[in-house]
């Protein structure tokens, strides 16, 4: 189930990442969840050692694929009741 959060970042860092996702065909969010689930599934002791940057260039090669049909509103309200029960 998605979950919705906010974030501030430099407006023109904003704008890239933007740019950069519409090129891959992916929303900001996902490519953003993408990189979060990249980053917590591993074991890292430090910025440094987190592979950003190693998925953004798979990601440019068109290596890395993150595939997502949008739901029905049939769906998600019966997963947002079923949540409630």
């Amino acid at each position: 189930m998605d979950t919705k959060i906010t974030l501030s970042f430099d407006k023109e860092v904003i704008g890239k990442a933007k740019q950069f996702a519409e090129a891959q065909n992916i929303s900001l969010s996902r490519m953003m969840e993408f990189i979060l689930r990249q980053i917590t599934s591993g074991n890292y002791s430090s910025l440094e050692n987190l592979p950003v940057s190693d998925w953004v260039n798979q990601l440019a090669e068109g290596e890395a694929r993150y595939i997502s049909k949008p739901k029905s509103r049939k769906a998600l309200k019966n997963e947002y009741l079923s949540t409630k029960k």
